[in-house]
């Protein structure tokens, strides 16, 4: 103690008071600042270059559309999972849960409401609403039981996976096998137009080369590179927002999840202004289900969630409820327009609003 009032003393002598903490809290300060941006910036060429090598070995294999769009919609969620996955084993909860489900409230307003208000409309078919919106609401209520509590989080996991597996089952099987499906007739028949629609647009939308070996070399060096960017981003965030004195959710519900959530977003608007809606619908959802499987309930089994804070409540409800919105929304109009992608992004921003104010 007595050294550093000394040392203090001298700093004063040499600088006023304060003057050199102040200075080297600033250029520390500054330094974070480039390491998150640096962080973000990679992350985000890092996923492309991740998407754009798995698309082309998902083609050597053979993978049937709707399984690539999976594997295509994993990959561009790299960012936020890694993020989320670094928050949580590093005991920030909130941060984590905030990426985790921020994300998913981001990508409602981005990938759908900017989407639609970009391209005017995105015109879908009920059918297809109703299979990609039921294991959308499903995935949402079991993050909510999971984040709350309600629900064990091995228990929540097994009860998502009961019906999220079944959805890429069906995806994957391929179209002349889908009427054959060990389903009631009327059953097959529903599910094999809905799954062919969202077929045919994904496949004019994604439409990558025969991959070879090296792409799987060079899509371990991008994933590797996406979690060493994010993990960079999430202490950089967290050292800055304790250093502002920028709350946990803002954190990570906020700042974190937008920024990782930019690749999905762009791919979705270039989507929406092709005319892909079943292909837009069917990104946005499955990334919040990825999201919400891989980066909140099986970390939760592995790790724990904690205790949530208000704020960390606050994101799973509003998931829930803008996603509720979205597809109430969607199916009654047969799709969305420019009326409905504003109502969809002024939710987000209320959200913003109140998470600021927790």
């Amino acid at each position: 103690m007595a050294n550093a009032v000394r040392a203090l003393s001298s700093l004063e002598g040499r600088r006023g008071p304060n003057g050199g903490e102040c200075e080297r809290a600033g250029r520390e300060s500054h330094l974070t600042v480039f390491v998150f941006l640096t962080g973000a910036l990679t992350s985000l060429a890092a996923s492309f270059v991740l998407v754009t090598r798995l698309e082309r070995l998902g083609e050597r294999f053979g993978a049937p559309e709707a399984v690539l769009g999976l594997i295509t919609a994993l990959a561009a969620d790299a960012p936020e999972i890694s993020t989320a996955l670094v928050a949580l084993r590093q005991g920030q909860h909130d941060i984590g849960v905030g990426v985790a489900l921020g994300s998913n409230v981001f990508n409602l307003a981005a990938l759908l409401g900017l989407s639609s208000l970009v391209a005017g409309r995105i015109a879908l078919h009920r059918r297809v609403v109703l299979f990609e919106g039921a294991v959308a609401v499903w995935v949402t209520l079991l993050s909510i039981a999971t984040v709350a509590g309600a629900v064990a989080p091995t228990e929540a996991l097994l009860l998502t996976l009961v019906v999220f597996v079944p959805y890429v089952v069906v995806s994957a099987v391929p179209p002349p096998e889908r009427h054959r499906l060990p389903l009631p007739r009327p059953w097959r028949t529903w599910l094999a137009s809905a799954v062919n629609e969202e077929e045919l647009e994904l496949l004019a939308a994604i439409d990558p080369p025969r991959g070879r070996w090296t792409d799987a070399a060079i899509a371990m060096i991008a994933l590797a590179l996406v979690v060493a960017a994010s993990t960079a981003m999430e202490r950089s965030a967290s050292t800055l927002g304790g250093h502002w004195g920028v709350s946990a959710i803002v954190t990570g519900g906020v700042v974190l999840a937008a920024v990782t959530s930019l690749p999905n977003a762009v791919a979705a608007v270039y989507l929406a202004s092709r005319g892909r809606a079943s292909a837009t619908l069917s990104e946005a959802l499955n990334s919040n289900a990825l999201n919400a499987i891989v980066g909140l309930m099986i970390p939760a089994v592995i790790l724990g969630v904690g205790r949530q804070s208000a704020g960390g409540i606050v994101t799973a409800g509003w998931y829930a409820g803008l996603t509720a919105l979205t597809l109430a929304l969607a199916y009654a109009s047969r799709g969305l327009g420019r009326r409905a992608g504003v109502v969809i992004i002024g939710v987000y921003l209320i959200f913003v609003v109140v998470a600021t104010t927790l």
